[in-house]
């Protein structure tokens, strides 16, 4: 099965590498300079008054010393495209960054699989801040939502520290490690944007959609890069910016740190992500006229466009024009919630749905199916 979600009208850049990257966006691109907060006013205006709280001591370069020898450059050779001059493969670069994961010995790169698909393991190398070159000896994806985990060895190997994207904020600094235009270890400032953006599309594979948007400059080549909050905690990975060129615009997403979390747990215990489905295929929008049209006076919930045959919505009695308000009580902001929901749930889970039909609420019991896997 397959959602799409087309609300945004620009085009989408996924920023894989300086030169060669996925999708088609890009604006022109912008100087960011890290402002350090020692330069904002002595006496900032009461919104801002506990700042020294959750600054550190010092400045941004503070902060930017710490994570730096952490960011790491990801280079891939690729097999050659259909009808690629004389054949030749395709090479990919990105950004990284090493981390340790809680139950699980080693260190591990977390980019994004777009840098990395397609690419055999050997053809994977991860250059360091200090130069080191090193090998993955176990490399896991995830296409659906743009993860991926390479595991690598060596002597000494610094590592960031993840958070926890749950409790990030509309508002607050964050800085954005990578290799923009292939200039690595850069590092651009702004702040959260906004959560849980979902109505941007990504390409054919990406499904899973809950970004941190940022206006932090994210251009080619920042793909996989730390997002990090300002007490040095990886909160997200970089993922894409929205643009009508392609370079970075102020609007920029990352991937919540906390779906990479679960996403890479499966995949290293499993080797793959096992999902929820339940058939049907969602509406891109659920606009005022429509919600007003159908005896709503919230925009809230997702419509469902049609329902695949022997699904379990189908078998749930589902319809096409059916809004869905609630999964398990828990209210429905849009299409792309109710996606990223259904699709945490295990296979054959039980859920109760609150649905809009003919004006009126109405609940309907559901057994959750397996998502079709990417292959």
């Amino acid at each position: 099965m397959r959602f799409q979600s087309t609300l945004l009208v620009i085009a989408l850049l996924m920023t894989a590498f300086a030169g060669g990257w996925i999708g088609e966006s890009l604006s022109s691109p912008k100087v960011a300079i890290a402002a350090p907060p020692g330069d904002l006013p002595d006496k900032p205006p009461s919104a801002i008054e506990d700042t020294p709280k959750t600054m550190p001591a010092g400045r941004f370069e503070t902060l930017v010393q710490k994570i730096m020898p952490t960011v790491v450059s990801v280079d891939a050779i690729k097999p050659a495209l259909p009808g690629a001059a004389k054949n030749k493969p395709t090479e990919e670069s990105g950004s990284g960054v090493l981390v340790q994961l809680a139950g699980y010995k080693g260190t591990f790169v977390i980019t994004n699989n777009h840098v990395v698909s397609g690419s055999k393991v050997q053809d994977i190398t991860v250059t360091l801040n200090d130069g080191r070159i090193l090998l993955p000896d176990l490399v896991r994806t995830d296409p659906e939502s743009d993860i991926a985990l390479l595991r690598v060895t060596g002597e000494n190997l610094p590592t960031a520290e993840l958070g926890d994207s749950d409790s990030a904020k509309s508002g607050q600094w964050v800085l954005a490690f990578g290799s923009p235009f292939g200039f690595s270890q850069t590092v651009t400032h702004g702040i959260i944007s906004a959560r849980d953006r979902g109505q941007i599309s990504l390409g054919n594979t990406i499904r899973i959609k809950e970004f941190l948007q940022t206006d932090a400059a994210i251009n080619p080549g920042n793909s996989g890069g730390p997002l990090v909050d300002i007490s040095g905690l990886v909160i997200g990975i970089n993922t894409a910016n929205a643009s009508t060129n392609g370079y970075s615009s102020g609007v920029a997403f990352s991937i919540p740190i906390n779906l990479v979390k679960r996403i890479g747990k499966q995949l290293l215990d499993q080797g793959a992500v096992s999902r929820g489905y339940i058939g049907m295929q969602m509406s891109s929008a659920l606009d005022p006229h429509t919600a007003l049209k159908l005896g709503l006076t919230r925009l809230r919930g997702a419509l469902i466009e049609s329902v695949h045959t022997n699904g379990p919505a189908a078998k749930a009695g589902l319809q096409s024009g059916d809004v869905i308000q609630k999964l398990d009580g828990l209210e429905i902001r849009d299409e792309n919630h109710v996606i990223n929901l259904v699709g945490m749930l295990p296979p054959n889970q039980k859920v109760k749905l609150t649905i809009w039909r003919n004006k009126q609420a109405s609940a309907v019991d559901l057994t959750v199916g397996e998502w079709p896997r990417t292959k």
